[in-house]
């Protein structure tokens, strides 16, 4: 038994409502704090593991008071807290950068005032762009197309001087495209998105010829590696990892197929020539295999599991 305090920010979103509970049940972690502003996350999304070992706060990455009095004698932090639906920030550039650049400077400094030995960061693959290559690794030279990717670009510099600057461990998970089950889900993510229409029995509809690249990986496999991280720093030695496996990058028109295959339904798959279709990237997850982790999930199973999920379960949602 061990008395690891781990602070998770953003610990009620999607990632969070996955990562919290995994980190619960590990014996080398006394107590998690989770600090949320709640504008998009919900308490409900940590149903089941609300108990003397979580601590909750409310507080916005943006106030450095917030952020401070969450980290006070934690120990270890995952930085989750952001704006995220890449697209979508093209309309919120100023509000995404403060979230995502200026609240990880805030996570940075606290845990540099009170000697937090690891901080986890989370990135993306999204900052990569569009790149022709298909062989995309952490060296490749990072085009962010959008004001998320940016935020994140500018996070992982952020981290590099806080590590030289305070001595902590730290790194950054450039995370492929989340899809699959968790209690804070998404559906402004493609899989997600495919899933729930094609149970609606609505067209898969697809930007662009489809061909763009994109890696995937469960959420809970998103959340596996997070935990790992945090808790094994001395395994993810490197400021960078990108974080998925190298046979989960498909076109986005193979993943219309593979759900209207999964759901066994006669689905239309239409195509808007006319949209843009976003950034397009092909990852290499060799570095990945230097750390001990590797995923669990395919999609296709994740895709069952979700679909399967949804049937039984009925939880409040937007339809996209």
């Amino acid at each position: 038994m061990s008395d690891r305090r781990v602070l998770v920010t953003g610990g009620c979103g999607y990632i969070g409502s996955a990562l919290v509970p995994r980190l619960l049940e590990d014996d080398r972690v006394r107590e998690v704090v989770v600090l949320d502003s709640l504008s998009s996350g919900s308490p409900a999304n940590l149903a089941g593991c609300i108990d003397d070992g979580l601590t909750f706060r409310r507080g916005d990455v943006r106030e450095y008071g917030d952020v401070e009095s969450a980290m006070r004698g934690v120990d270890r932090a995952v930085h989750l807290a952001a704006i995220t639906g890449a697209a979508s920030t093209h309309d919120r550039r100023g509000e995404t950068m403060a979230v995502n650049r200026d609240g990880t400077e805030n996570v940075l400094t606290a845990a540099g005032k009170f000697d937090v030995g690891t901080v986890v960061l989370a990135s993306s693959c999204n900052n990569y762009g569009r790149v022709a290559s298909r062989d995309i690794d952490e060296v490749t030279d990072q085009n962010p197309l959008n004001p998320y990717a940016e935020s994140k670009v500018a996070a992982e510099s952020l981290l590099q001087e806080a590590i030289e600057e305070y001595g902590i461990d730290g790194t950054a998970l450039r995370m492929s495209t989340n899809y699959g089950w968790a209690p804070g889900i998404r559906f402004n993510l493609v899989v997600n998105h495919f899933v729930f229409r094609g149970l609606t029995d609505r067209p898969l509809t697809v930007y662009g010829d489809g061909t763009n690249w994109r890696p995937f990986i469960h959420v809970e496999d998103a959340a596996r590696a997070y935990a790992h991280a945090v808790l094994n720093p001395r395994e993810w030695p490197q400021l960078v990892y990108n974080v998925g496996a190298n046979d989960e990058n498909y076109r986005i028109e193979e993943i219309a197929e593979v759900v209207r295959d999964e759901l066994g339904r006669g689905l239309d798959i239409t195509y808007l020539e006319d949209e843009h279709p976003g950034p397009s990237y092909h990852v290499n997850f060799d570095r990945l295999s230097e750390t001990g982790f590797g995923t669990e999930w395919t999609l296709r199973e994740g895709v069952r599991d979700l679909a399967e999920r949804l049937r039984r379960t009925q939880p409040t949602v937007t339809v996209p």
